[in-house]
């Protein structure tokens, strides 16, 4: 990683911090998308890099927020998300930079399905144990999956803050895991040297922090009704970019 890439990707995770301390996502496609733009940062660096600064973010998010986390459904994704990852394992692609933008463009293109048809709901048991799996696979492999954790609350009877704090401690735990798998096939092949720089980890720490604290100010004088429909058209637009990423546009 060079000096010019470590600013770029700090800049950035203040900024993405503080969209998704307001939203509760949106912020981590936007980092994944700057990250493998750099020539400098391949595609495992990326979603270690980015499975560090966005693990920080949510769980510091969470934190602030926590008497709002619905911990039943927690515990039932969490169930769901072990075999997600058990079933990674036996899964031997991995995608390359292109890919990942067309991931990164598809998914935000979730949010338009139509709710009322899905049923969906992170309070039902069944529901959250398959937002479990779906979510934490997708996130492992493409590095987001916010689009569709998303699907499971939009319907839930759950207010702006419930949603930010049970998706924030969710989003922590498939960061965790997404570090983990993609680490082993660095170390394996290149080595300590490769991973990204402690120096460079522990100085993302506070600017994620920070910017995810300012993102919450705002997210408490926000109404719900705001909340729902700046959250559509937000991670649209974001899509938009990263499919035209994808294909090469820009």
């Amino acid at each position: 990683m060079t000096s010019l890439a470590a600013i770029i990707i700090l800049a950035f995770s203040a900024v993405t911090a503080f969209i998704s301390g307001i939203f509760g996502m949106a912020g981590g496609i936007i980092l994944m998308g700057v990250l493998i733009a750099l020539p400098s940062v391949s595609v495992a660096q990326a979603m270690i890099i980015h499975g560090a600064i966005q693990m920080v973010a949510n769980g510091w998010r969470a934190f602030l927020i926590r008497e709002h986390i619905d911990w039943l459904a927690m515990r039932r994704y969490t169930l769901g998300a072990a075999i997600g990852v058990a079933a990674l394992f036996a899964i031997t692609w991995q995608p390359d930079k292109q890919q990942v933008y067309l991931v990164l463009g598809l998914a935000p293109l979730l949010v338009w399905l139509p709710k009322e048809r899905l049923h969906l709901d992170i309070k039902k048991r069944s529901h959250a144990i398959a937002a479990g799996i779906g979510v934490q696979a997708l996130n492992t492999i493409a590095g987001v999956a916010g689009p569709l954790l998303d699907l499971f609350f939009v319907r839930s009877e759950m207010t702006r803050k419930e949603i930010v704090a049970t998706k924030s401690v969710t989003q922590m735990l498939s960061h965790m895991v997404k570090i983990g798998f993609w680490s082993v096939p660095v170390l394996t092949a290149e080595g300590w040297g490769a991973m990204p720089p402690v120096w460079f980890i522990a100085a993302a720490v506070p600017i994620a922090m920070t910017g995810t604290w300012l993102g919450g100010r705002v997210l408490h004088i926000m109404s719900d009704v705001n909340f729902k429909a700046w959250m559509k058209w937000l991670v649209t637009v974001i899509g938009a970019v990263m499919l035209l990423r994808a294909a090469g546009v820009y």
